[in-house]
């Protein structure tokens, strides 16, 4: 998987969260980011484009998840960009959309990059955005 990075982070700014991997616990992830973002001064525009990434990333893991699995999500914080990692243990043989499907045009359309990858047993989607500049 390729690993998506801003500027190198110190522990204070990163952010994890571990939510059930249930579609009824997505707003607390949702909520993360944009707090997380508007932290950035990030426009209006921008944190609503990386909420709905977030959220698509998380719809995508949800569909490969195993049963009772926890969604886990760490949010790296730099100066002038959001990294956000979201994992899932997956079931057996699941495989995450292809990169010409809709769902992955939405991620890379809403982000700066986006990167997904599948190891050990495990989904990861990354979503990097970086802040527009002038801010």
């Amino acid at each position: 998987m390729t690993q998506l990075t801003g500027q190198p982070a110190t522990d204070d700014d990163v952010v994890h969260l571990t939510v059930p991997a249930d579609g009824g616990y997505l707003g607390v992830l949702r909520t993360a980011t944009a707090g997380l973002a508007a932290r950035l001064q990030f426009a209006l525009d921008e944190i609503e484009d990386l909420r709905i990434a977030v959220d698509e990333a998380c719809a995508m893991l949800l569909a490969v998840a195993t049963r009772d699995a926890e969604l886990e999500c760490r949010f790296t914080v730099t100066d002038d960009a959001l990294t956000v990692e979201v994992t899932v243990p997956t079931v057996r043989g699941a495989t995450l959309p292809s990169e010409s499907s809709f769902a992955w045009k939405v991620l890379t359309a809403l982000t700066t990059a986006a990167a997904a990858g599948a190891a050990n047993g495990r989904a990861t989607i990354s979503l990097l955005t970086r802040r527009a500049s002038g801010y």
